[in-house]
């Protein structure tokens, strides 16, 4: 059975009315008279996207929508249960996959037209029409007036109703984030073939392309750079190492993982160094959340995803030159 799903959809201060055929997978859901909201997650790699669902996700409550999930987003959409559950996430807010949306939410297509690309085109929907408006997210009061449930009973959002960099008070969302069960088993997987049972020591390094020329553009040297010197710092490593008792170093990185110069370093130390630059970089980021201690690099949101899950389960983290 084919339901139509009525959108609408906020893009640089206009409102456009959209809607989508979806599969009508459960018949029976109860329509949620405060309306339903969803966003694109489409600026940045997912350190960028995870800090925007989880202020989108504040915005949804203070809204009082319930959140349709978004897809995250790399060369296509991916489902947000492939990486994530979402059970723990009803703890905090009501929230819904796409696709389970009621059909009574909204009248039929009125024609064709998608401006924002891939994102809504592998959601399916088509754009029907416009209306400026000015209430910024940061207003959830005025928002709520402004788009009634009533006249607008599915809001999607062309980018985040959130800030980036996250909002501090957001942080501690976190917590409702759970790794999918195949993540897990992956990154298990992993560990498991290769230092089982052994304290590890997991580090991000920033030393890609876009990071060196980021660092062309300096004034006053690296260490003035967003309060984060870009570099490695060996004898930080060492000193993790033997606090920790590890025996292994992990490397997560976009571009060298530095390999040979780390063993050199820790030779006396007698500790293996390992780097798999995995076809999935949410393996990395679960390798790191497991560690024993994990060194980032505080001006990467990649870093901040995995500083923020350890903070949940209490494991330490430090940053590369900050003591």
């Amino acid at each position: 059975m084919k339901g139509n799903i009525f959108l609408h959809v906020v893009l640089s201060g206009l409102l456009l009315a959209v809607s989508a055929d979806t599969e009508d997978t459960e018949p029976s859901i109860e329509v949620d008279g405060n309306g339903y909201l969803i966003f694109c997650l489409c600026m940045g790699r997912f350190g960028n996207q995870a800090e925007h669902f989880l202020g989108g996700l504040a915005f949804a409550k203070a809204v009082n929508r319930t959140l349709i999930l978004p897809s995250w987003r790399t060369y296509k959409n991916i489902p947000f249960t492939d990486w994530f559950k979402i059970e723990k996430l009803a703890q905090y807010h009501r929230r819904i996959l796409c696709g389970t949306l009621p059909p009574q939410c909204g009248p039929p297509d009125r024609g064709p037209g998608n401006p924002f690309g891939p994102f809504w085109d592998e959601l399916g929907v088509n754009f029907d029409s416009m209306k400026a408006f000015t209430v910024a997210y940061h207003e959830p009061d005025r928002w709520v007036q402004r788009f009634s449930p009533s006249e607008y009973p599915v809001v999607a959002l062309k980018g985040a109703p959130a800030s980036f960099p996250m909002a501090t008070e957001h942080r501690a969302l976190q917590q409702y984030m759970e790794w999918s069960d195949s993540i897990v088993e992956q990154g298990q997987r992993y560990i498991q073939q290769n230092f089982p049972g052994r304290k590890y020591v997991g580090i991000h390094l920033r030393n890609g392309p876009d990071w060196e020329k980021a660092c062309s553009h300096l004034e006053g040297g690296l260490s003035s750079f967003m309060a984060s010197p870009q570099c490695i710092n060996p004898r930080q490593i060492k000193e993790h190492v033997e606090e920790t008792g590890a025996t292994v170093v992990y490397v997560a990185t976009d571009k060298n993982p530095l390999i040979h110069e780390i063993e050199s370093h820790l030779a006396d130390l007698k500790v293996s160094v390992f780097h798999q630059d995995p076809w999935l970089p949410q393996l990395d980021l679960y390798i790191l959340g497991e560690a024993d201690h994990f060194i980032g690099n505080c001006v990467s949101s990649f870093t901040s995803f995995v500083a923020r899950a350890r903070t949940v389960h209490n494991k330490p983290t430090s940053f590369w030159a900050v003591r």
